[in-house]
């Protein structure tokens, strides 16, 4: 990087010598026009482009295997809680029920033949036909029927839950986005058969550069640019985080009611008011006029008033066409002051023109 900074400033010397000599030419006037630097925010809010996407979304899968046999809604269908949406082959899951039942079913009858067998034995160890010995076994298998009824009861209701896993329901009210599977199809534990939403809350999701979300913090106002029309958000949220990798921070803006019939995908633009800034980093870029920046091969320079006279500045543009104006993000900042013309400006003894 210092290798890149020190060729930087040798090449702007060496142009800025070179562009001296063309006051040998001779020139009508040395006293160059010079332009102040619009604020930031005096150039337009700051916008970036966001997507839509519910606050209350989700991917329904099947909980058992079993092939598809209806399917019941279709994309756009509006769909209640608990709504069933497919139904998949039960044999499988009813044959397991009604097995449970019947396991259930023995452990009862075994239960009651051990609660006879413990009444007995009270009556004869009363009596003093029986040991305490015996006593204590009866004691112990009619407990252990006890446990024996209440696993069968565990398997039964695992069995009956099963079975219901073979009717997909809605989890919540919403809208279904797209149907995943289809009648025929295989269904399986974690596969994705329908994907649904709910319209009553949505929000916008926003890439910022993280050199820029500092700054956005403290924009006075913030507002989204739909196709229903222009909406305020009702809470702004930033994530604490930035992607190690597009170094950008996700910003969330939830959407007020308004937004229901907006759709999960749409892209809309959302533009921060008010930015307090006097960097061209942040926010949108500072303009000049195409004259105004000077270029040797890659490099890129204007003439800013120092102290009264004009001083070689390298800065960032970006993409320029022509005689466009063309956009600076680094190196000046709002309130400096640029030659017009650069060319008139690395002239020797140019001066900044009094304004």
């Amino acid at each position: 990087m210092a290798h890149k900074l020190a060729a930087l400033t040798a090449a702007l010397l060496i142009a800025q010598t070179s562009w001296a000599q063309a006051a040998q030419n001779g020139v009508a006037s040395l006293a160059v026009p010079t332009l102040t630097l619009a604020s930031a925010q005096a150039g337009g809010s700051v916008q970036f482009d966001g997507v839509i996407e519910a606050l209350r979304q989700s991917t329904v899968a099947a909980q058992v295997p079993g092939n598809i046999l209806e399917r019941l809604v279709k994309a756009g269908d509006t769909v209640k809680a608990g709504q069933a949406l497919f139904r998949i082959d039960n044999r499988d899951t009813q044959a397991a029920l009604d097995m449970r039942q019947a396991e259930v079913a023995q452990a009862q009858a075994q239960l009651e033949n051990a609660r006879l067998q413990w009444e007995r034995s009270q009556s004869l160890r009363a009596q003093g036909f029986i040991s305490a010995a015996a006593l204590d076994a009866a004691q112990a298998q009619w407990k252990t029927a006890q446990a024996g009824v209440a696993a069968a009861q565990a398997g039964r209701s695992q069995a009956a839950l099963a079975k219901s896993y073979t009717q997909v329901s809605a989890p919540f009210d919403g809208v279904v986005l797209a149907t995943l599977a289809d009648v025929g199809d295989l269904a399986g534990p974690g596969r994705p058969v329908l994907s649904l939403y709910s319209p009553q809350a949505m929000r916008v999701v926003v890439q910022v550069p993280a050199s820029q979300s500092e700054a956005l913090k403290r924009a006075t106002e913030v507002a989204v640019d739909t196709p229903q029309g222009v909406l305020t958000p009702s809470k702004v949220t930033p994530l604490p985080g930035t992607d190690p990798v597009s170094q950008t921070v996700e910003w969330r803006l939830d959407l007020p009611k308004q937004a229901a019939s907006l759709l999960p995908g749409q892209t809309v633009r959302v533009r921060w008011g008010g930015v307090a800034s006097g960097s061209a980093s942040i926010g949108q870029p500072l303009t000049v006029p195409a004259s105004a920046v000077m270029r040797r091969g890659e490099l890129s320079a204007v003439y800013v008033v120092r102290d009264g006279r004009f001083v070689l500045q390298a800065v960032r543009t970006g993409p320029s066409s022509g005689n466009a104006p063309v956009s600076i993000w680094s190196g000046v900042k709002a309130g400096d002051r640029v030659a017009t013309d650069a060319v008139r400006a690395g002239l020797a003894g140019a001066t900044p023109q009094a304004q």
